[in-house]
């Protein structure tokens, strides 16, 4: 792992990556990188229908996350300040597999790719998985109107994504840690327990190559 931390929670819409984020954070004192979701003008369009406005939308989260990834490195880890994130832009690349036409997909891939090429990555990845009733549970209590929109199967076919993709993220990727949680054994946010229990597996992966600070 690099020396400076600069960890990412991941996981599917709803399962808490913000408020985990938000956690480490404060425990550890790391700066808080949160990704740009309300602000999308496509996304509402999005959920009413996916094929029509799924390049729109990918192509706004794509720039955004490469301005704000571009930021972090300029200001944060160029100068030894470590970053906790509640995304990591290979996201970008589950989503767009999923709703991407072969024609799209291709030209976003060459976008992606140059785009990314010298982007920071983390060194620690922290990943959220949990059932479909609890996501759907988590996204109500959180009331975003665009998010009322999301299909049951859509959202399970998500979570199926990012299982796959996960599992061949630490084959491929074996000097990148991968802490995986279920959130629905562990609830972080009501219970301080389950949080000190994902915060001293954190400190530990820490503590095996990247300095504290």
């Amino acid at each position: 792992m690099g020396k400076i931390p600069f960890i990412t929670v991941e996981g599917p819409i709803g399962v808490g990556k913000t408020s985990l984020a938000k956690a480490l954070s404060d425990h550890f004192h790391y700066h808080l990188l949160k990704e740009i979701v309300d602000e999308n003008p496509f996304l509402d369009k999005f959920y009413d229908n996916i094929e029509e406005w799924s390049f729109q939308t990918e192509m706004f989260f794509l720039c955004n996350r490469f301005k704000q990834l571009e930021d972090i490195q300029n200001h944060y880890l160029s100068k030894d300040k470590p970053i906790v994130a509640d995304y990591h832009i290979f996201k970008n690349l589950i989503f767009a597999q999923r709703t991407l036409k072969n024609q799209q997909y291709d030209k976003y891939m060459q976008i992606f790719d140059i785009l990314t090429k010298d982007m920071p990555r983390p060194n620690l990845v922290i990943y959220l998985n949990a059932s479909l009733d609890t996501l759907l549970t988590r996204i109500e209590m959180r009331g975003r109107e665009f998010e009322k929109k999301i299909s049951s199967s859509y959202l399970q076919q998500l979570s199926t994504d990012y299982d796959h993709f996960m599992e061949n993220f630490t084959k491929t990727h074996e000097e990148v840690p991968v802490l995986s949680f279920n959130g629905d054994e562990l609830d972080f946010v009501q219970n301080s327990e389950d949080l000190a229990h994902i915060i001293t597996a954190v400190e530990k992966s820490l503590k095996k190559g990247v300095h504290l600070t």
